[in-house]
């Protein structure tokens, strides 16, 4: 008789299992603190990566790319270069086209727990987390054309108001995982507090140099769909 080793994939249905997470995530966020002031409503979007022990809890890393049309006050920020009637002269003398929008980013680390709810697998349920990482936005001036100096090369830095610092992040929701392994999904509030400065040392649109700390908050609506891997376990077998 000489043993043997056959690989037999774990049941999510029956057992809370380890796994690898690997994600796309949507969000819809609405800004609170300083940097309301400058911006509305955005949305994000970002890849995300998430191990769950088979204790349930998870540990991962996440990106997200930040964009927005909403920018508030957009009659100030190139007042100093702009003809009496808010247009900015190009080469040719022609008023340039030009849009104002949001850009930023975040590189966010998470440690959370899902609490199982037993159905339809006990590697589901309401999942909270906790994380800290970065984030950064600015005002993007979307001139295409390239055709107005004035807005084009490094001198965009000196109006796109670029902030940028730690944060810290809070997460509730709710954890799907498929017994069929097809749809696994979560969805939940998303809350990120950003510790900000200014990271270019003077504003065109002030005519000064930049100082002050802020306080950032963005609360989502947030949705991200996964790819799980599951391990295989060792299952011992005999054979004559």
């Amino acid at each position: 008789m000489i043993p043997g080793i056959a690989h037999a994939q774990l049941n999510v249905k029956d057992s809370v299992i380890s796994m690898h997470l690997i994600q796309a995530h949507y969000a819809y966020q609405v800004p609170g603190g300083d940097i309301a002031r400058r911006f509305g409503a955005n949305s994000m979007v970002g890849p995300g990566y998430m191990y769950k022990t088979s204790e349930n809890w998870l540990f991962g890393i996440e990106g997200g790319f930040m964009f927005g049309t909403e920018v508030k006050n957009t009659d100030k920020i190139l007042s100093n270069i702009e003809t009496q009637d808010g247009n900015i002269v190009d080469l040719e003398g022609i008023y340039s086209t030009y849009h104002f929008n949001e850009r930023g980013y975040s590189l966010i680390a998470k440690a959370g727990k899902v609490i199982s709810l037993g159905k339809p697998n006990p590697n589901s349920g309401i999942v909270f987390g906790l994380g800290g990482g970065y984030l950064e936005h600015k005002i993007f001036i979307d001139h295409r054309d390239k055709s107005a100096p004035q807005i084009t090369g490094d001198y965009l830095k000196g109006y796109d108001e670029l902030k940028r610092g730690p944060a810290i992040n809070a997460f509730a929701g709710f954890l799907y995982l498929d017994n069929k392994r097809v749809i696994n999904f979560y969805t939940g509030i998303d809350l990120t507090v950003a510790f900000t400065q200014h990271a270019r040392p003077y504003s065109f649109s002030e005519m000064n140099y930049n100082t002050g700390k802020f306080t950032d908050i963005l609360f989502s609506l947030k949705a991200g769909w996964f790819i799980p891997v599951y391990k295989r376990t060792p299952k011992e077998f005999y054979y004559y």
